[in-house]
């Protein structure tokens, strides 16, 4: 069994490692283009130079910049936290995996790679996207209650 020492950087591991294969992925079987999967979602190639929502556009060496500085935002928060709970521990991996992921991006390809398309949803997201929301709202979560480390 992992203690819990090992879960953080394993998360985080977990969620760089998945958004590479899947970029990688993209990019050798799909790039330029699109596949429709279902009648709500298709995969669509789409080279992002901003952020959320296309907003931003062409703003790379900023969020270059503003990545790195996020990342060792989190590392400081997270040393800093020692107290922090399973919910917020486990968002901060999320969030710092995901923001990696992208920071990669922007430094191998000048831009971030995204390709879920949902037909409802206004932007085109990747993996590291949603485990930086996913992460983002478990770490509200875990500070707003008040939730305190346990041993585990």
């Amino acid at each position: 069994m992992m203690t819990s020492k090992w879960l953080e950087p394993f998360l985080v591991l977990a969620v760089f490692v998945s958004d590479r294969a899947s970029k990688s992925l993209v990019l050798a079987r799909l790039a330029p283009g699109s596949a429709d999967i279902l009648p709500f979602f298709s995969l669509t190639y789409v080279e992002n130079t901003g952020v959320a929502f296309g907003m931003f556009r062409d703003s790379n060496a900023f969020f270059i910049v503003f990545s790195a500085a996020l990342v060792a935002a989190l590392l400081v928060f997270r040393r800093r936290s020692a107290g922090l709970g399973r919910a917020a521990r486990a968002g901060v991996a999320l969030v710092l995996g995901g923001a990696v992921g992208n920071l990669y991006d922007r430094i191998a390809y000048g831009f971030v790679v995204d390709f879920f398309d949902f037909s409802f949803f206004p932007a085109v997201f990747n993996v590291a996207d949603s485990a930086i929301t996913t992460g983002a709202f478990l770490l509200a979560i875990g500070l707003n209650c008040g939730e305190k480390r346990t041993g585990v």
